[in-house]
């Protein structure tokens, strides 16, 4: 018999989901469109895979990300002062897995905001439906100890898969890290 791997738990989508979608929706959101000018922080390359729970990927999945910017500013209208806005940073994107559940971003590494651990909050739709949404934390950050979020998921397993290790990229010469965050949903393709 297959293991059964752990899900992915549910999280908030807090209130600063984006009420306006940004003209560039895609997965890079250190360069918006055509522009020259990066997002102001430290790049992370964001990755990992969505299966079910006995592992079977799970392609054609919409998973969406949506994080503050440097300044700690969501591109929600309420969610921060404009006039701390990085106009570089998308901070919102999207992205369908390949065949073999794989996904990947290019972001910043999120800052902290009102009190909260740093984080990038993701959700994962499938067919049209919204399956998952959750939030993602950076591994060895001393306010994931505290975050009123994060201490609601009371399983330690299921808490442990939401934080995951920011590398630095051997040779990069900006202090570039990788961040791999594997989803489990608790729906296969065949439901």
């Amino acid at each position: 018999m297959a293991e059964v791997l752990t899900k992915t738990p549910h999280q908030t989508e807090g209130p600063f989901y984006p009420n306006e979608m940004p003209l560039d929706t895609d997965n890079d959101l250190v360069i918006i469109n055509d522009s020259i000018t990066p997002a102001v922080g430290s790049i992370v390359y964001l990755s990992g895979k969505i299966t079910d729970t006995t592992g079977f990927p799970i392609g054609n999945a919409l998973i969406e990300i949506w994080q503050v910017d440097n300044n700690g500013v969501y591109i929600h209208s309420k969610g921060g002062s404009r006039s701390k806005l990085d106009p570089n940073f998308q901070g919102y994107g999207k992205f369908l897995t390949d065949k073999k559940g794989r996904y990947s971003f290019r972001t910043i590494k999120p800052s902290i905001y009102s009190g909260r651990t740093p984080h990038i909050h993701v959700a994962v739709s499938v067919n049209g439906k919204r399956q998952l949404t959750t939030q993602c934390y950076i591994k060895g950050e001393p306010r994931n100890e505290t975050d009123f979020i994060l201490k609601k998921v009371k399983d330690p397993k299921a808490r442990d898969s939401l934080i995951i290790p920011f590398r630095e990229i051997p040779g990069s010469k900006l202090g570039e890290t990788n961040a791999k965050f594997d989803i489990i949903l608790g729906w296969t393709p065949h439901d």
